[in-house]
């Protein structure tokens, strides 16, 4: 069975390597981006199965990322965002634009784990070992 690919879209590098690490622990495939034009290219050339978006970045920030992913076909193509920008108004506004998931920074990797698992094909008869907790 293939790996569910999941793309990270984030300008940190700290909070690149983490997610890669964690998901990659755990069986997923994963890609980065460092900003979203890069991302946005990704998405269209390997078709990610999930996104995981930071909002804050320079140039497009995680929303209109998320507008362009929703704009062109991607309705279907899940999407996190994984953001210190956790306040009530940017919760709303990602709700309301259409993200599946959306997480605050600093994150509990078994919150991500969580929501990868829904995605259909993450997870197969095998159980999946789990992170210490």
């Amino acid at each position: 069975m293939n790996a569910t690919k999941i793309l990270v879209i984030d300008d940190d590098p700290g909070i690149q390597h983490l997610v890669k690490d964690v998901l990659e622990m755990e069986g997923f495939q994963v890609a980065v981006a460092g900003d979203a034009y890069a991302g946005l290219r990704q998405i269209e050339e390997d078709r990610p199965d999930c996104v995981v978006l930071d909002v804050m970045m320079p140039g497009l920030d995680g929303h209109a990322v998320l507008a362009l992913i929703r704009a062109r076909g991607g309705k279907h193509l899940p999407v996190v965002m994984l953001t210190a920008a956790a306040d009530d108004n940017h919760a709303w506004r990602a709700w309301t634009e259409g993200v599946d998931y959306f997480l605050s920074k600093p994150f509990e990797p078994e919150a991500l784990l969580r929501f990868l698992d829904t995605l259909p094909g993450s997870t197969d008869d095998r159980a999946r070992p789990r992170l210490a907790s």
